[in-house]
């Protein structure tokens, strides 16, 4: 016989589709990818598309908690209260600045990042996400610096913030590094302070 024999297309992916998704989400951000970027990465039709993942922000959303799933700061290792504060609290903030500065087209926290798309169901999905990272953090400093607790948090919120958007301008990993080196020499130093003035 010489009918040729139509091979089928192979079963499309879901979860790969995802992979694909946040990885451009992640190298532009939100806005910068287009329905057609992520359909033609994922070599389906719109239509397959909607009926795989409803739409495209429905569809960050899942590739921002396959991130966090991944890729989030290890917070439950880094602030446990059997070392001093002050380096627990370093330490985070060098790991954030060596995983955010660590991959050329990769830069920043996803999440982060995800907190300045015009899209509104975007952005309060990624802010939702992020203030579980930061409500861990304020709990932390409440156990260990309840005196200052607050005003810590908003520190280290803004230095991490900071830390990505700086990623994803280009800095290198030695100049993250080095920031958030430096951001925890003031923190050690806050702690020194109230630990030789424990009434102020």
């Amino acid at each position: 016989m010489n009918a040729k024999i139509r091979q089928r297309r192979p079963a499309f992916d879901r979860d790969q589709g995802i992979a694909l998704a946040q990885a451009l989400f992640h190298q532009r951000g939100f806005d910068a990818v287009s329905l057609s970027d992520l359909t033609g990465a994922m070599d389906i039709k719109p239509p397959s598309f909607y009926a795989a993942y409803g739409s495209k922000a429905a569809l960050f959303e899942k590739a921002m908690l396959r991130y966090a799933s991944e890729k989030a700061l290890p917070l439950d290792k880094l602030l446990t209260r059997d070392r001093p504060p002050a380096d627990a609290l370093t330490d985070l903030l060098v790991n954030a600045a060596l995983q955010y500065g660590g991959d050329r087209t990769m830069r920043g926290c996803m999440i982060t990042e995800g907190m300045r798309a015009d899209d509104s169901v975007a952005r309060n999905t990624a802010e939702k996400l992020g203030d579980v990272g930061i409500q861990t953090i304020r709990r932390y400093l409440v156990e260990v610096c309840p005196e200052n607790a607050h005003t810590l948090a908003d520190y280290l919120q803004i230095t991490l913030r900071g830390l990505s958007a700086a990623a994803c301008s280009g800095m290198s990993v030695e100049q993250l590094k080095e920031a958030a080196e430096f951001a925890g020499k003031m923190i050690s130093r806050e702690f020194e302070a109230r630990e030789a003035n424990p009434n102020s």
